[in-house]
This record gives C-alpha cells, structure tokens and sequence, in this order.
C-alpha cells in the first residue's frame, strides 16, 4: 500500500453526474415539494429548491449572498484593524555638537531679485518677482516699462 494514499483524502468522482463537490442531493423541491429531476448537479446550481423555485426566489437568495459578503467583509475590516501593531512613536534626537571643534556655516549666496515691470492691462508695471532682468510668465516677450536699475529688489 503506498503511504501516500494514507495522508490524502480520497475524492470520489462520480462520472455518471459528473460531480464531485456536492454530496447532498434532495428528491423534492423544499418550497413547493415538487419532484427534483436534474441530469447534472453543479455546484452553481440550488440544492433545495426546484427550477420554478429557484427562479422566483432567485433575487432574495442574490440579497442574501451579497449581505453575508458584506457583513464578512466589514468583519475581516473589524478584525484586520483590532490585530494591527501600533505604529512605534517618533523619537527625534538631536546630535551633540562639540564646543570644540569651529562650526563653519557653508556661504550664504545672495541672489539679487528683480521685478518683472512690463505693462500690464492696467498700465501699471507688473510687480511680481523674478530671477534675473527677466518678465514673468505672463509677460513672457514684453518690454519692461522701468530701466533695469529700477527692477532690481533692494531687501
């Protein structure tokens, strides 16, 4: 005997229904009491109820379903979120810098900042900030209205 057949459960295969998942099988319809005749026995199909049956009660069944989904979903949620570790807290740590040693702090580089100073719709110069003798995206291509020493931001 080999020990594999020990360890695995045996599947019988029906060949004659073609089935294997569904053992019970009624002879009459549960609701009705009608006589169940059906030539193969799927897993989709209704167990209990026969074909006029199935087909009328076939919405609440469907609500049924789609409700224990739900409520085994939300359950999951419940469960997923009560099992969840807490995050660890933040701990920030400063570093200790020696008196010692000299703190050199890199260049501070100064940018010179300009106004954009073309026309706008209003005949007033354009007052936004830029980098460099340069127009705005709105201005984009205009002639500013002030000479370049007047665009330049003295902060």
């Amino acid at each position: 005997m080999r020990s594999d057949r020990l360890l695995l459960p045996q599947i019988v295969y029906n060949a004659k229904t073609l089935s294997f998942l569904t053992k019970y099988r009624p002879n009459f319809c549960s609701e009705c009491g009608e006589k169940i005749v059906r030539l193969r026995w799927r897993v989709w199909t209704s167990r209990r109820f026969c074909d006029q049956c199935c087909a009328r009660l076939e919405k609440p069944l469907w609500l049924q379903r789609a409700a224990i989904t739900v409520v085994l979903v939300c359950l999951g949620l419940l469960i997923g979120r009560g099992f969840r570790r807490e995050p660890p807290p933040l701990v920030i740590q400063r570093q200790i810098s020696d008196q010692s040693a000299p703190q050199t702090q890199p260049p501070v580089t100064v940018e010179e900042a300009y106004i954009c100073g073309a026309r706008t719709k209003k005949g007033t110069p354009c007052s936004r900030r830029v980098r460099g003798p340069v127009r705005c995206w709105q201005h984009k291509g205009a002639k500013a209205m002030l000479p370049v020493e007047k665009l330049v931001i003295n902060e």
